[in-house]
């Protein structure tokens, strides 16, 4: 199904919308769709006419997110290398996490108000399963590691970073040093043979 394009003013408010939103957001302000609308300078039933809940418009905060990490997942399947194009994923899933304040509570919502997230969510963690499954069969990961292990574990390091990582400039290094330590877990054990 696809959506008639905006008249200009729609996609002008629906664009103020998102800004305002983005802004809210990062700023740690939860979304409440009258907020938006009095700081849009817009009425109420317009942000409900293009947003019909808050979860859809921190959905479609977080959406470009999304596709990013998606986009980058699969550029690494290209690579050659599948432990580097784990790492090089788990990396820019990490960053994301820290850096766009939308994203964790999509990631974590078990249900979506929007269609387009379910189908980004989806395809990102299908991207990152084919990624381990590459890793685990050129030997680079541990054979018990699943895909559903990597989830909790991501979600883990940025909560553990954002709880107690200090500045952001703190947040970016300890969070690669906590990456590095989830990494080297994730290699198989030496054979001694």
């Amino acid at each position: 199904m696809t959506t008639a394009p905006l008249r200009k003013d729609a996609a002008r408010n629906w664009e103020r919308i998102a800004a305002i939103a983005r802004t809210l957001v990062d700023q740690g302000t939860p979304l409440q769709l009258n907020d938006v609308a009095h700081r849009a300078g817009l009425g109420v039933a317009t942000v409900y006419r293009h947003f019909p809940t808050p979860e859809a418009l921190l959905e479609t905060v977080a959406a470009p997110c999304l596709e990013d990490l998606v986009g980058h997942g699969k550029q690494a399947l290209a690579d050659a290398d599948p432990w580097r194009a784990l790492e090089g994923f788990l990396s820019r899933v990490l960053e994301a996490q820290l850096t766009d304040a939308a994203l964790p509570p999509v990631a974590a919502a078990a249900v979506d108000a929007l269609p387009r997230t379910t189908e980004l969510k989806e395809s990102l963690a299908s991207v990152g399963t084919e990624l381990l499954d590459r890793a685990r069969d050129a030997g680079a990961v541990r054979p018990d590691l699943a895909a559903h292990d990597l989830v909790p574990l991501m979600c883990g390091i940025a909560h553990a970073v954002n709880v107690h990582g200090g500045t952001p400039a703190d947040k970016t290094e300890t969070a690669h040093r906590y990456l590095d330590t989830l990494l080297g877990g994730m290699r198989p054990a030496p054979s001694n043979a």
